[in-house]
């Protein structure tokens, strides 16, 4: 059935029209606050977009439901406006081959309420030993990544690039050298200094990044880079780019809105990578604003509340933020005049999936701009609750989310 929203606007080609919009699906509920004609009122002088879609999210199943499952995963992405979401392959058992990963796609067939596309893993047991068998799987993943553990060894990366190349196929890359840690958890910066952290410096991140770059242009592999934190990893791509490097990478809204200097002695603040200071911060905005980032992902990385409850020291690393992040960034930066809202549309419907291969899409998600609300992590449909926009007022809610001609998400 068709159902056309009066006094919307609604994005095409590139910019908002107001006026009405007219969609079909098989399971929108019809409410008393519906006019005759089929018009949805309740939606009135609301924003439809295309729906969201995310390259870098942590559904955690199989092997640690406690944390995730794909049913409770994928009602949060649609909650926040997500219809397309691309999975990392940090599970057990790992997607390094075809039996493995197919025990992952059995669980999406069955429980996902959206489009899951699920990354396979670049090394074996992501142990960064042998490469998985890359010709296996190509045709039931979206790509290869060892997320949450960066290839250490530049010869097997190199390995990897190559033979990705000749399948057509992308590399998803977690930056991350290993020798350069040093048992830090935080940020290398002035909140470390002032309450005696181990920090964590931004060379980890951008020496990889600044070595597999080197890697991408020699090979021409399709290379795309991971939650990017800091001024140099941006201005390495910004000039690999100018160089004619097949490269994009993502951000994250905790990185586009907070400075080290926000922290608190709560695990709800840990991830990595860390956020950064706030001359990081604004070398992001900067990249975000003038096409060196393509895209805002959330790495949506949900742990129990146990494993988040023990500071900064001794909490696992992780946040979740799929059902927060629209509202996130339109807040701090839309409103605020930084960016456009086209261009927030761009970066989290219009760019991922035209780097990934997915086609455009008919599915839509309907906000309320107006509508102010209380970031309450117990209202949250996904399992994990850190978030370090806990109790913030936020800007931006969700109406309704369709994907494939049915309703996902509804907010009566």
């Amino acid at each position: 059935m068709q159902y056309t929203l009066e006094k919307v606007k609604f994005y095409k080609d590139g910019s908002f029209h107001s006026g009405e919009y007219s969609f079909c699906t098989d399971s929108i509920a019809i409410s008393s606050t519906e006019m005759s004609g089929g018009i949805i009122s309740k939606f009135n002088n609301c924003f439809v977009f295309p729906a969201f879609c995310d390259v870098h999210v942590h559904l955690r199943e199989p092997g640690f439901s406690y944390k995730e499952t794909i049913l409770t995963g994928t009602k949060a992405c649609a909650r926040g406006g997500y219809t397309d979401v691309f999975s990392m392959p940090n599970l057990n058992p790992v997607p390094d081959s075809v039996e493995n990963l197919k025990t992952q796609l059995d669980i999406i067939n069955n429980d996902a309420v959206i489009s899951v596309h699920p990354y396979a893993s670049i090394t074996i047991g992501q142990k960064g030993e042998e490469l998985s068998d890359f010709e296996a799987l190509k045709d039931m993943c979206s790509g290869f990544s060892d997320d949450g553990r960066g290839v250490q060894n530049e010869e097997m990366m190199r390995e990897a690039m190559i033979k990705v190349k000749k399948l057509g196929k992308i590399i998803v890359a977690h930056c991350e050298d290993n020798s350069l840690l040093f048992g830090g958890y935080i940020h290398d910066g002035e909140y470390a200094r002032l309450h005696g952290h181990k920090g964590i410096c931004s060379e980890s991140e951008w020496k990889p990044i600044e070595r597999d770059l080197k890697l991408a242009k020699e090979i021409s592999c399709k290379y795309h880079v991971c939650h990017i934190s800091c001024k140099e990893s941006v201005e390495l791509i910004r000039r690999a780019k100018a160089d004619g490097v097949d490269v994009t990478c993502e951000t994250a809204p905790h990185y586009l809105v907070m400075n080290d200097m926000d922290l608190k002695e709560d695990g709800r603040f840990k991830m990595n990578p860390p956020i950064r200071s706030e001359a990081d911060r604004l070398a992001l905005i900067e990249g975000l604003k003038d096409g060196t980032i393509d895209m805002i992902a959330t790495d949506h990385a949900p742990h129990s509340a146990e494993e988040k409850s023990k500071g900064l020291e001794k909490s696992l690393m992780g946040v979740v933020g799929i059902e927060t992040a629209f509202s996130v960034v339109y807040t701090h930066l839309v409103k605020t005049g930084i960016i456009t809202l086209e261009k927030l549309i761009e970066v989290l419907s219009i760019n991922p999936r035209k780097r990934f291969g997915l086609p455009e899409t008919n599915d839509i998600c309907i906000f309320d701009l107006d509508k102010e609300y209380i970031v309450n992590p117990n209202e949250f449909l996904s399992i994990g609750r850190a978030t370090p926009f806990e109790n913030e007022k936020l800007l931006g809610e969700c109406k309704l989310t369709v994907c494939n001609n049915k309703t996902v998400y509804e907010k009566l």
